[in-house]
C-alpha cells in the first residue's frame, strides 16, 4: 500500500473541548512560526523522498533493488513534488487575489 509521508498525521492529536479560559491564545508571531515550522517540515520530506529515490535507482543500477521497488519510491516522489507545486500555486493565486482587492 502507498502511503504519503509529506503529511504525518501521527503526531496530530485528537480535538478536546476545552474552555475558553484555559486556552492560551497564540500571537501572530507564533502562529506565523508554528506555520512555518510545517511548511519546513512538509519541505524537507519532500527532499528526503526526492533523495531516497535517487538512492533507490542508484541501488537498481547496481543490482540491489527491484524495479517495482524503484517505481514506487519514484513515484512518491514525483507526487510530492506535484502536491507541493500545487499547493504553492493556490498560495500565489490567493495572494494575488489580495493583492488585487481594493480598499
Amino acid at each position: 500500500m502507498i502511503q504519503n509521508n509529506m503529511f504525518n498525521t501521527q503526531g496530530i492529536q485528537p480535538l478536546q473541548m476545552k474552555s475558553a479560559i484555559e486556552s492560551k491564545p497564540s500571537t501572530p508571531a507564533e502562529t506565523i512560526q508554528s506555520f512555518g515550522t510545517y511548511l519546513q517540515n512538509a519541505l524537507g520530506s519532500v527532499a528526503a523522498q526526492e533523495t531516497q529515490a535517487h538512492e533507490m535507482s542508484n541501488q537498481f543500477l547496481v543490482g540491489k533493488a527491484n524495479v517495482d521497488q524503484v517505481m514506487i519510491a519514484s513515484e512518491q516522489a514525483l507526487l510530492s513534488l506535484q502536491l507541493t507545486t500545487q499547493v504553492r500555486n493556490k498560495v500565489v493565486e490567493a495572494y494575488q487575489e489580495i493583492m488585487r482587492t481594493q480598499l
